[in-house]
């Protein structure tokens, strides 16, 4: 298989462009700018809020005015992470994306599908005039993974629509009703420094190559945690040797 054969064309078209542009939670300066492109070059009324949510509305297809408004929402920044070895700048270089058996992955990087095949996929609807539809508004959010700010700054009045599909989801073919809550644990701690003792010398542990997933959509599936692994590990050789930590760095 190759990228050009991916289904459906329109989505994954379009998915490979904003992989083009960076885009990091509250660095959204350039998917903005290249939202705001798509709606003129395509002739839609596109609106941006001071927080930087794009809004892009498409008519309804004749005789369909009276059908209920839908908007088709999802979020434009990414968790921008990569490996160790590999040299990449999120602020300015695209993703790198290849193809390894049926999946589409990202070379080194995280690949930015959340959200961005949700992005992709409201481009391809805006831009198929073949699609018969009601009244659509396509919201695209701000710093959704880093505190949902965008979300949360978004005024009355910006929509109007009577429907909202949000189209951040893990599982296809399925609508969600409802979703559990988030929290936040904030830990804080004392520690003393000291000097190297004379005769210690340093290592470095990375934990690396695992299954990965989704915090919370995969969390009952039992996959290895790296933070949690590494700690375990910390834990247990301390019990052993006698170690102390220069520094200690996981997660995003």
């Amino acid at each position: 298989m190759e990228k050009k054969d991916l289904k459906p064309a329109g989505v994954f078209h379009y998915f490979e462009e904003i992989c083009q542009v960076p885009r990091p939670s509250k660095k959204e300066e350039k998917i903005i700018a290249y939202l705001k492109a798509f709606g003129e070059k395509h002739k839609l009324e596109t609106k941006v809020d001071e927080a930087g949510n794009v809004l892009i509305k498409k008519p309804a297809t004749p005789g369909m005015e009276n059908r209920k408004t839908v908007v088709l929402q999802s979020h434009i920044d990414m968790v921008c992470e990569k490996n160790n070895d590999v040299k990449h700048d999120f602020l300015t270089d695209p993703i790198e994306t290849e193809i390894d058996g049926e999946w589409l992955k990202a070379k080194g990087t995280t690949l930015g599908a959340d959200n961005g095949i949700g992005v992709a996929t409201e481009l391809a609807i805006l831009a198929d005039d073949s699609i018969e539809h009601g009244p659509i508004e396509c919201l695209f959010t701000v710093d959704e993974e880093t505190g949902l700010t965008g979300a949360f700054a978004l005024k009355e009045g910006f929509m109007n629509g009577d429907i909202l599909l949000n189209l951040d989801s893990e599982d296809e073919g399925e609508l969600f009703i409802g979703c559990a809550g988030g929290i936040d644990s904030v830990a804080e701690f004392t520690y003393r420094e000291v000097d190297v003792p004379a005769g210690y010398f340093c290592c470095k542990v990375q934990i690396k190559g695992l299954k990965g997933g989704h915090s919370g959509g995969d969390i009952h599936l039992g996959r290895g945690n790296a933070n949690k692994l590494l700690n375990r590990f910390l834990s247990q050789a301390s019990q052993k040797y006698d170690m102390y930590l220069c520094e200690i760095d996981g997660g995003n």
